[in-house]
C-alpha cells in the first residue's frame, strides 16, 4: 500500500532524487535531464510528497486533457511545461502519471557564481501553479525540445573546462524562450484574461461594499488570486500583460476610488474613512493616498467641500 505520510521527503541532492525513482546515476552531480516515463521505482514505494533542493523544469508530454482558465475551457493535448523552484512541495501522486519527456533538474550551486543565480529569481513562472502550465504550439514545443537536445548532448559529452559555462548558458537560453512563449500565452488568452480582470474588479467591489475591511483589513494579492484559482504570482503577471499594473497596483486603485467617495459623500472623518476601508492606522492610509493623487485625504475632502 502505498505511503500515507503526507510529511514531504526532502532530497538536497540530484543523486538522492535518482536513487529514489530508480534512475541511474546523473553524468553531473548539480544538472540532470530525465524522462520520468522511465521512473523505476514502483509508485507504493515512493513518499507521498517531495521537496527538492534544486530546480525542476518538466515538458509533461501527455499532460492531456482540458483545463478551465477564467470562463473558458482550454485543449492541452499536446503537453505543457511547468517549473518548480527549490523547496517547493511536490505531490508524488504528480510524478506517477503516464508522463514521457524531459525533466531538467539544476542545483543553485550548478548557478550560483553566474549572473543567472540572481536572474532565475525574477522569472515570476517559477512561482506558478500546476493548472498554469506554459502550453506550447507545434512550433514554440520544437523549440524548446532543440534546447533540451543541446543540454543533453553537453551532458553526454566529456567535462572539460568550458562544460559549465556552456550548459548554464543553455538554460538561460531555456528559460528566456519560457519567458516569451509564457507572454505570447498571455496574449493569446486575452478573452479569458478579460473575463478574469471583470471578476476581479467585482470581487474588490464586493469586498468594499462589505464590512470585510473592518474585520479583516485591506484585501490582499493572495485573498484575490485565491477567489480567482489562480497564484498570486501569475495573477499579478497577466494582469500586468494584459493592463500594464499588477494586481497591488489594481487594489490601490480600487481603494484609492473607494475612499474619494467616502471623502466626498459622507460625513466621516479621515481617520473613520480609513478604518471603513481596513486601515489600522490613518496616518498609512494618509500616505497611500497622497502617493496616489497628490493630495491629503484631508486637502481632497476640503476642496470638494469649497466646491
Amino acid at each position: 500500500m502505498k505511503n500515507n505520510n503526507y510529511i514531504p521527503q526532502k532530497f538536497n541532492s540530484i543523486s538522492e532524487l535518482h536513487q529514489a525513482l530508480g534512475f541511474p546515476k546523473p553524468l553531473h552531480p548539480l544538472v540532470s535531464l530525465v524522462n520520468y516515463a522511465d521512473i523505476k521505482t514502483p509508485a507504493e514505494e515512493l513518499p507521498a510528497a517531495l521537496l527538492l533542493n534544486f530546480f525542476k523544469i518538466s515538458y509533461k508530454k501527455n499532460l492531456a486533457g482540458k483545463i478551465k482558465y477564467g470562463q473558458n475551457y482550454y485543449d492541452f493535448d499536446e503537453g505543457g511545461l511547468s517549473f518548480i523552484s527549490p523547496n517547493q512541495i511536490i505531490s508524488s501522486a504528480e510524478e506517477e502519471k503516464d508522463y514521457s519527456g524531459y525533466t531538467l533538474l539544476i542545483h543553485t550551486d550548478f548557478i550560483r557564481n553566474y549572473p543567472l543565480a540572481v536572474k532565475i529569481k525574477t522569472y515570476g513562472y517559477f512561482s506558478y501553479a500546476v493548472n498554469e502550465a506554459l502550453f506550447l504550439s507545434e512550433k514554440e514545443k520544437q523549440i524548446i525540445f532543440s534546447v533540451f537536445e543541446n543540454i543533453k548532448e553537453e551532458l553526454n559529452s566529456n567535462i572539460d573546462d568550458f562544460s559549465q559555462d556552456v550548459l548554464v548558458s543553455h538554460i538561460e537560453v531555456l528559460l528566456n524562450y519560457s519567458n516569451r512563449f509564457y507572454k505570447r500565452q498571455f496574449v493569446t488568452r486575452k478573452s479569458a484574461n478579460s473575463d478574469l480582470l471583470t471578476k476581479m474588479e467585482q470581487l474588490l467591489n464586493d469586498y468594499f461594499e462589505s464590512e470585510k475591511p473592518i474585520n479583516e483589513g485591506l484585501p490582499t494579492v493572495e485573498y484575490l488570486a485565491k477567489h480567482l484559482n489562480l497564484s498570486p504570482r501569475y495573477l499579478s503577471d497577466m494582469l500586468r500583460s494584459l493592463t500594464g499594473q499588477n494586481a497591488q497596483h489594481h487594489i490601490h486603485e480600487k481603494l484609492i476610488e473607494k475612499a474619494k467617495e467616502y471623502l466626498t459623500t459622507s460625513n466621516s472623518s479621515v481617520a473613520e474613512v480609513a478604518y471603513h476601508l481596513g486601515f489600522e492606522h490613518p496616518q498609512s492610509f494618509n500616505k497611500v493616498f497622497k502617493n496616489k493623487t497628490g493630495q491629503t485625504p484631508l486637502e481632497f475632502k476640503q476642496f470638494f467641500q469649497q466646491n
